[in-house]
């Protein structure tokens, strides 16, 4: 059992933190992959902006549909964490949640343990490199209902990259909050090391058939095993 004292928020990672790592590589993943080139194409006048973005990050103007599909699909073959292919894929996603075809997955200990933190006054918050939209969008349609009125703040790449520490401070900073009474929840110990060296408490989700190769920091295997206590 890992216990912290102090708490008063919890940031938390979703791909194997709050949610399986096969859903989003599986499922989600495959279905962007699969509908984002009848997307783009059939959505080219609401796209500009996103077309603009990717313009100015590859230097080239008027990229064509095609041009554009097949970048973001190097993109995703390339598990790039960028902002417009993020923005893109929750848009795809939004489809498949709104037609029943998606319904994410969260762990039933992590269900709990939100509920429980919630419950008790500590303030939620995602942390993940998939766009704000698509976070709202998974968290809202699970097996468990609709989580989203258990959260009050979500982060993207756009707060900055996961495995930068300068990341973990802006969340604080926009929290108002210091940054030892904010928790961040990962399975990935390089985004743990950023979030510990901007002063954040850190713990490690290490589920069933998943080792963490670290001695750095607390580990759990579910969110059953964490205990959270505000300032006293």
């Amino acid at each position: 059992m890992i216990e912290l004292d102090g708490i008063r928020a919890v940031v938390t990672d979703i791909e194997g933190t709050t949610s399986s790592l096969s859903f989003v590589k599986d499922v989600l993943f495959p279905y962007a992959r699969r509908f984002i080139p009848a997307f783009v194409q059939d959505h080219e006048a609401q796209l500009s902006g996103l077309r603009g973005e990717i313009e100015a990050m590859l230097g080239q103007q008027n990229l064509s549909s095609a041009e554009m599909v097949r970048i973001l699909l190097q993109w995703m073959d390339e598990d790039r964490k960028i902002t417009p292919l993020k923005s893109l894929q929750g848009m795809v996603w939004k489809t498949g949640y709104e037609s029943g075809e998606l319904q994410s997955h969260v762990y039933e200990d992590a269900v709990r343990g939100l509920r429980k933190w919630h419950a008790s006054g500590l303030r939620l918050c995602v942390y993940s490199s998939g766009s704000v939209p698509a976070q709202k969008l998974l968290f809202a349609h699970t097996a468990s209902g609709d989580l989203l009125p258990l959260f009050s703040g979500y982060f993207d790449t756009t707060t900055g990259p996961k495995l930068e520490s300068a990341s973990y401070a802006r969340i604080a900073g926009s929290l108002e909050l210091p940054a030892r009474s904010i928790v961040f929840l990962s399975d990935h110990t390089g985004e743990t090391r950023a979030a510990a060296a901007a002063g954040l408490q850190t713990i490690v989700l290490a589920r069933a058939g998943i080792e963490a190769n670290t001695r750095e920091f607390p580990i759990a295997r579910s969110f059953d095993e964490i205990v959270l206590k505000g300032p006293v």
